[in-house]
C-alpha cells in the first residue's frame, strides 16, 4: 500500500496564524528560512529514497527558482499552493482564478511541465467556497487536496468523504485527496500532518495510518511544512492559540517523520491517480 507524503512549501512568517501581524507587503523584511529547511527535507527524503509532492507558493517560486528546479530535478512532484497564501474565502472568484492561474504559470515556466495538483491556503475549500473547484477544473488542475473532513475554526468540511474520490461539478470532475483522518464515534480526528502530527503521540498516528492502509485499504495523505522542522525559527507575536499551534513540539517533527519514512511506503499524489 502506497501513501502520499506532501509538503506545503511556505516560510514561517507566511502562515495564516500570523496573517494579522505579518502583511504580505512586508514579507521581504523577514529572515527567509524556507530554502534552508526545504533542502534539509530533500536530503531526508533522499536518504530513504522517497518521492513526495511539494505544494509550492508562487511567491516562493519567484524568489527561489533554483530551489524549485532542485525539487523537480530530484524527482519530486511540483504542485500549486496559490501565489501569496490568501484564504479562498477572503477572495472573490475572479481574484482566486487570477491567484491560481498566476502561481500555476510560474511553476510551469520553471519546471517546463504541467502542474496538475492544487492545495488551498489553510485548506480553505469549505462549504461556502466549493465554487473554487469549478475554477480549478477550468484552469486545468486534475486533482485537489484542500478539503479537510473535520470541524475546525478556520477550515473543514465535516461529512466530506475521508478518502480519495472524484467530485463532479457542472464543468467536469476533479479528484480530491483529503488529508487523512481517523474516525472514532462518528467523529473524524486529523492524524497525519501539521500540528496534529506534532501534538499527537507517535503510536496514535502510526496506528491510525496502519488502520487506514490495512483495514480500510486506502492510502494515507500526510502533510507538513518546512518551518515545522525548524525549532530555531524566529518567534513571532500573536494570539496564544496561534502561537501554540505553530510552535508546539517542533523538535519532534523530524524524529516522527523518520519513523514513517522507515515504516511506510510513499509516492507523490499524482502517482496515486487511477
Amino acid at each position: 500500500m502506497y501513501n502520499a507524503l506532501t509538503i506545503d512549501v511556505e516560510d514561517y512568517y507566511m502562515v495564516s496564524a500570523f496573517a494579522e501581524i505579518v502583511k504580505f507587503e512586508d514579507w521581504h523584511g523577514y529572515e527567509s528560512r524556507v530554502e534552508m529547511n526545504t533542502y534539509k527535507i530533500l536530503d531526508l527524503l533522499n536518504d530513504y529514497s522517497i518521492k513526495a509532492t511539494f505544494f509550492i507558493l508562487g511567491w516562493i517560486a519567484v524568489n527561489h527558482p533554483l530551489l524549485i528546479r532542485d525539487i523537480h530535478s530530484a524527482g519530486h512532484e511540483i504542485a500549486c499552493h496559490g501565489y501569496n497564501h490568501r484564504l479562498i474565502y477572503d477572495l472573490t472568484p475572479e481574484e482566486f482564478r487570477e491567484d491560481a492561474r498566476k502561481a500555476k504559470s510560474i511553476l510551469e515556466d520553471i519546471t517546463g511541465e504541467p502542474v496538475i495538483g492544487y492545495r488551498a491556503t489553510s485548506y480553505s475549500v469549505i462549504k461556502e467556497t466549493l465554487w473554487a473547484l469549478d475554477i480549478l477544473i477550468d484552469e486545468g488542475f486534475l486533482y485537489d487536496s484542500s478539503i479537510f473532513p473535520i470541524y475546525h475554526d478556520r477550515y473543514g468540511l465535516p461529512g466530506a468523504d475521508r478518502y480519495p474520490h472524484f467530485i463532479e461539478r457542472k464543468n467536469g470532475k476533479i479528484l480530491e485527496f483529503p488529508p487523512s483522518t481517523f474516525s472514532i464515534f462518528k467523529l473524524n480526528v486529523p492524524v497525519a500532518g501539521g500540528g496534529y502530527l506534532r501534538l499527537l503521540p507517535l503510536w496514535i498516528t502510526r496506528a491510525a495510518i496502519r488502520r487506514i492502509n490495512e483495514q480500510d485499504g486506502k492510502p494515507a495523505i500526510m502533510y507538513f511544512h518546512p518551518w515545522e522542522i525548524d525549532p530555531q525559527q524566529p518567534r513571532l507575536k500573536g494570539r496564544f492559540l496561534s502561537r501554540f499551534r505553530h510552535y508546539v513540539n517542533l523538535n519532534t517533527t523530524i524524529p516522527k517523520l523518520k519513523v514513517f519514512l522507515e515504516g511506510f511506503a510513499f509516492k507523490p499524489l499524482s502517482h496515486l491517480i487511477v
